[in-house]
């Protein structure tokens, strides 16, 4: 059990430990689990001066209407940098709506618009699907720079775990598309591998967060009965053998994450194939930390550093 090494700052109470069996009834779970990320988040202050609206959006091709937040601080200079975000929740939990005050206080942060996407949700809408609505949502916010007062060259993705994952994803799917740009992807602890196999993936971390079984099933569930090796590369990042050409990468990782052997691994390669790329380790972290623990000494410390290589790589002062 690794649990004596996890920085003591982020053990959760336990009236807010997630203790029921996340499979067992999935949208009762998915309830639960927005309860209990309100309760992580209900001290989390709100900023009037980062207002946000929400738009429906055309889907792709054929995929129905996308609802995207987009948060644009009063005190930005436009046009200004965005980012899409992508929430996690393992491609079958989560939505934008508990996000709130993490997306201001981002947004406030960097001094950049952020558009999030709630994309729709495994099983029930496997791959491409949540993947689609994300370049959807990308493909509006480039269509819409004018509208939504943001520059078209200062456009990067970023996410959460399974977000982050699919950051990634979209990432290689505008390289190969070639349709859109993207000039930078923030990616914190992201979900990358569905073989699970890695050393780390076998952290004793049930109860405490995101463990193996549950890894697992959430690719199980994204992927459906498709197999990863019939499926286009963007489907599974880590299984993608040409990683040049994409957008520079930043890489946040508790040590502690059972994504910690696969999200180094993934930088290694970025840096192999000429892709500028940090890879930054929290001692003590373990899954998604700065977003479930954000008062946490070291998720200020997470806070601080990502919104620095966001400034820099948005040519912010």
């Amino acid at each position: 059990m690794v649990k004596h090494l996890i920085d003591p700052e982020l053990l959760v109470e336990p009236e807010a430990v997630m203790d029921f069996d996340l499979w067992a009834d999935l949208p009762t779970s998915r309830v639960l689990f927005n309860k209990y990320l309100e309760a992580r988040l209900a001290d989390s202050p709100l900023l009037a001066h980062v207002p946000f609206k929400d738009h429906n959006i055309p889907g792709l091709e054929q995929d129905p209407e996308v609802r995207v937040r987009v948060y644009q601080p009063t005190n930005i200079s436009n046009p200004a940098p965005a980012m899409l975000w992508i929430h996690g929740g393992g491609y079958v939990l989560g939505t934008i709506d508990l996000e709130v005050p993490l997306m201001q206080m981002m947004a406030d942060g960097v001094g950049c618009t952020i558009v999030a996407v709630e994309y729709r949700l495994a099983p029930e809408h496997p791959f491409p699907a949540p993947l689609n609505d994300c370049y959807a949502a990308l493909q509006w916010m480039t269509v819409n720079t004018e509208q939504l007062n943001i520059d078209p060259k200062r456009i990067a993705v970023g996410g959460v775990s399974a977000g982050a994952g699919l950051a990634a994803a979209l990432a290689l799917m505008v390289r190969d598309r070639g349709e859109l740009e993207l000039m930078f992807q923030l990616l914190f602890c992201p979900m990358l591998d569905d073989r699970n196999d890695q050393p780390s993936t076998h952290f004793e971390l049930t109860g405490i967060a995101w463990d193996r079984d549950s890894n697992r099933k959430g690719w199980d569930a994204y992927l459906g009965d498709q197999k990863p090796e019939n499926l286009p590369g963007y489907a599974v990042p880590s299984r993608v053998e040409d990683l040049s050409n994409l957008p520079p990468a930043y890489i946040g990782i508790g040590s502690l994450d059972l994504f910690l052997d696969e999200n180094i691994d993934y930088a290694r390669r970025l840096l192999e194939a000429g892709v500028a790329a940090e890879l930054h380790v929290f001692p003590g972290g373990t899954h998604a930390f700065e977003f479930k623990v954000p008062g946490a000494r070291v998720s200020r410390r997470a806070h601080t550093i990502y919104f620095d290589v966001l400034k820099q790589a948005f040519g912010l002062e």
